[in-house]
């Protein structure tokens, strides 16, 4: 169904319920889940205490990273502040009509229908915007025939 992904940083709000989103709706692979070294965590954020889980989702030809960033005890940590967040991902479609209606009937909720890309390199393809867990997101795209 999914071709490929032009992005693949993700941040997530809840790592156990992305993972499941996009394992089981988009159909891709958990290959790894851990925490981030406590060094790391806070040269990235700024924030002394904070932690951070990643997991790495597969598909056909494409990874995301999906990356859940973890406040101290008693602090909120702000992923648009500390620009660690990501907000748009970009899929490759190979029928999107079938995969939209595939996704609809299992609940998933998209903002508006596909619509023909009307100027630019992909004219003529379709697109269709996903909201994922957090909100975000997720275009799909199938490009025009050449």
């Amino acid at each position: 169904m999914l071709k490929s992904v032009n992005h693949t940083s993700f941040t997530v709000s809840d790592l156990d319920r992305s993972i499941k989103f996009y394992t089981e709706l988009l159909g891709m692979e958990l290959i790894s889940m851990a925490e981030r070294p406590q060094e790391f965590c806070e040269k990235v954020t700024g924030i002394p205490g904070a932690r951070m889980k990643i997991a790495y989702v597969k598909g056909a030809d494409y990874n995301v990273e999906l990356i859940q960033y973890l406040s101290p005890p008693g602090q909120k940590l702000d992923t648009r502040n500390n620009n660690i967040g990501s907000a748009h991902l970009c899929f490759t479609v190979e029928n999107l009509m079938e995969m939209f209606h595939d996704l609809s009937s299992r609940g998933v909720r998209f903002r508006g229908e596909p619509v023909n890309i009307p100027a630019g390199p992909n004219k003529g393809g379709l697109v269709v915007y996903l909201v994922d867990p957090d909100d975000n997101n997720l275009e799909f795209i199938e490009y025009p025939s050449k």
